[in-house]
C-alpha cells in the first residue's frame, strides 16, 4: 500500500514538473520580441512576484509581466512613456481587449472601440461635444444649473444625517444626460433612480473585474459579482436603446438637438447599422 502511495506521489510530482516545463516553453515561444520579464507561474502568471520584486531595477524601464494568462508590457519612467505614447503615438494607439466588458459592448463605443473605428468615433464625438458647449461657457452654465438643483435636493434633508454619494452621482449623470439625451431627469424619477443604481452595481466591483480579466476562461463558468456586472451592463444598454427609439420618432435631420440626434444624423448620412450605437 505504501509502495502504491509513493508511486502515485511520484507520478503527481512528475506531472507537475512536465506541466511547469510546458508552461514555461509556451510562454517563451509566445513572448517573441517582447521585453524581458520574470518567468510566469502556471495559471497565476507573475501575480505572486509583483509585490516583492523590484522589476524595474532588474529588467529596466520596459518589461513584460503575466497577469494570469494575459501578457502585459509595463513602461516605467517619463522617457519610456514619452517614447511610446508621444514619439510613436500611432504605433501605440491600439488598445488591449478588456474581457470583462468585451461581451457587453463588443468593441463598440468610444471607450471600447479600437483602431480606425475608435479614431472616427473620437473625432466625431469631440466635434459634437464642442458644438454643444464642451470647453465653453455654455457647458459651465449647465453645470451651475445642475449644481443649484443638487443644493435644493440636499436642503430637503433638513439637516438630518445622510449619505450624499447617490445624489452626487445623480447630478453628474444629469449633466451627461442633458448632453446625450437633451434633457435632465428629476431626482425622484423612478427610471433615473434605477439607472444610477445599475451604474453603482456595475462599476464598484473592480476587484472582481480585474480577476475576471486575468482568468476570463475560468470565471466565465463560475457565478459571482462579474456575472452580476454583465447583467447590469445589459440593462443600462436597454435603457439607452429605449431612449434612442424615442428620439428616432421625433428626429429632425436638419436640427439635431443632442448627441444622440447628431449620431443618428451621421448614421443616416453614411447608411450604417443602427446597432453600431452600442
Amino acid at each position: 500500500m505504501e509502495l502504491v502511495s509513493a508511486s502515485l506521489l511520484l507520478l503527481l510530482c512528475l506531472c507537475c514538473i512536465l506541466l511547469a516545463s510546458a508552461w514555461k516553453s509556451q510562454s517563451q515561444s509566445q513572448q517573441g520580441q517582447l521585453p524581458p520579464g520574470p518567468t510566469p507561474l502556471p495559471l497565476l502568471g507573475n501575480f505572486l512576484q509583483l509585490d516583492r520584486t523590484n522589476l524595474q531595477d532588474k529588467y529596466g524601464p520596459v518589461f513584460t509581466v503575466h497577469l494570469g494568462s494575459r501578457r502585459v508590457v509595463v513602461l516605467c519612467g517619463y522617457q519610456a512613456v514619452k517614447e511610446a505614447l508621444v514619439d510613436q503615438a500611432e504605433e501605440f494607439s491600439g488598445r488591449g481587449e478588456i474581457p470583462a466588458f468585451s461581451k457587453d459592448f463588443n468593441g463598440h463605443g468610444v471607450v471600447f472601440a479600437n483602431g480606425e473605428r475608435w479614431r472616427q468615433l473620437r473625432r466625431f464625438s469631440l466635434t459634437v461635444l464642442r458644438n454643444f458647449g464642451m470647453g465653453k461657457r455654455s457647458i459651465e452654465e449647465r453645470i451651475q444649473e445642475e449644481a443649484q438643483c443638487l443644493v435644493e435636493e440636499l436642503r430637503k434633508t433638513q439637516g438630518a444625517p445622510f449619505d450624499p454619494i447617490f445624489n452626487l452621482s445623480q447630478a453628474v449623470s444629469n449633466i451627461i444626460c442633458s448632453i446625450v439625451f437633451g434633457n435632465r431627469f428629476d431626482y425622484k424619477d423612478e427610471k433615473f433612480i434605477a439607472l444610477n443604481k445599475l451604474i453603482f452595481k456595475r462599476f464598484p466591483g473592480f476587484p472582481s473585474v480585474q480577476l475576471y480579466n486575468a482568468f476570463p476562461g475560468i470565471l466565465e463558468k463560475i457565478p459571482g459579482p462579474h456575472q452580476t456586472g454583465s447583467k447590469c451592463s445589459q440593462e443600462i444598454i436597454s435603457f439607452i436603446l429605449e431612449r434612442i427609439k424615442l428620439q428616432q420618432a421625433t428626429l429632425d435631420l436638419n436640427a439635431p438637438q443632442n448627441f444622440i440626434d447628431c449620431f443618428l444624423v451621421k448614421m443616416d448620412s453614411i447608411d450604417i447599422s443602427r446597432m453600431r450605437l452600442r
